[in-house]
Formats: structure tokens, sequence, C-alpha cells
């Protein structure tokens, strides 16, 4: 294995995580979207300042290829809604009700998310990167990164307050939120 493929190898996990969130949990795409990241990123190994910044370019280059698959989908038609909820699996412990439904409230309203929003939450809350790392993946200045954040961050809190459906009973999600916090 050369050291480039050796180096970009400890990434995959994040990467793989970063692009089923963004593409809803379809993880075939998801796959898809790495494996053509990571070929660029080799392709462009020259374009690599430091071994540092390495983290930030492959989550770059992701990006910017999800977002090139999303706008050639909607200039053809391809519009997914997005109230379009990933199939989770609960877990299948007795006595789990609870939980398993204060994480099917929260996966419900973090798939209910703007785009630009849930990227946001999952570079910083997931990915543990730092406001300037996230606004430099996505592109976008460190004032918006911490607005989308915020907006983020309240619009989950109101989907798990008000349940997505507007069902006001849905106690179960404020838990679930206080993590990503």
């Amino acid at each position: 294995m050369s050291d480039q493929a050796a180096l970009i190898e400890a990434h995959i996990p994040g990467l793989r995580r970063f692009a089923c969130a963004l593409l809803r949990g379809d993880l075939e795409r998801a796959d898809d979207l790495v494996q053509d990241s990571l070929e660029r990123a080799l392709a462009r190994w020259h374009h690599v300042r430091t071994k540092d910044d390495l983290r930030g370019w492959l989550f770059t280059i992701l990006y910017n290829r999800f977002l090139t698959d999303r706008n050639r989908r909607e200039r053809h038609g391809a519009h997914e809604a997005l109230t379009d909820v990933v199939a989770v699996k609960l877990p299948g412990v007795e006595g789990g009700q609870e939980s398993a439904l204060a994480l099917r409230d929260m996966l419900r309203a973090f798939a209910a998310l703007p785009t630009e929003q849930k990227s946001v939450l999952l570079l910083i809350g997931v990915e543990d990167l730092s406001y300037e790392e996230a606004a430099r993946v996505l592109g976008v200045p460190i004032g918006t990164v911490m607005s989308r954040l915020s907006r983020g961050r309240e619009r989950l809190r109101h989907f798990v307050d008000k349940g997505v459906s507007g069902d006001s009973n849905s106690r179960h999600g404020n838990a679930a939120l206080r993590r990503i916090k």
C-alpha cells in the first residue's frame, strides 16, 4: 500500500458516515460517493499542502462531489423530498422503547433538516471538526457555519419538541438532542 493510501485510509469511516448522512442513509450511493472522492484525492495528491490539512481536504472533496451530484440530479428533475426519512433499525432490547422512540424522533428530525444545516451538524457534532475546519470544508465563512449550526440545533429542538409530524406527544427526543450540543 502506498503512503498516500495509508494516510487516506484512516479517514474512510468518517467520510462514509458523512456521505451516508448526506445521502439520507443510501449506503450504496454513499459508498460510490466516498470511492469517487478518494479517487479524486489520489489523483490530486500533489495539491495537499500538509498532512495536517488532509482530513479537511478529503471532506471538502466529498462535500463538493455531493453538491455537484445533487445539482446534476436537480437539473434532470430528480428531486428528493426533505421529509424522506432514513429507515433505521431500532434497538431490539426489551424495555428500551423510550430510547428507541427518542432515537427515531431524532433521526426523523435530522432527516428533515436542510442539507446546509445537516452538513454543519455532522461535521461539528459527529466528525468533531472545528468551526474553522467546517467552514473550509463547506466553502463558507465561519459566521455562516455558526449560524447554520445554531439554526440546525433550533430546528431539531422544534421538531423533537413538537414531533416531526406535528405530534405534540413526542417528548422522547430531548435527551437525544442534548447529546449533540
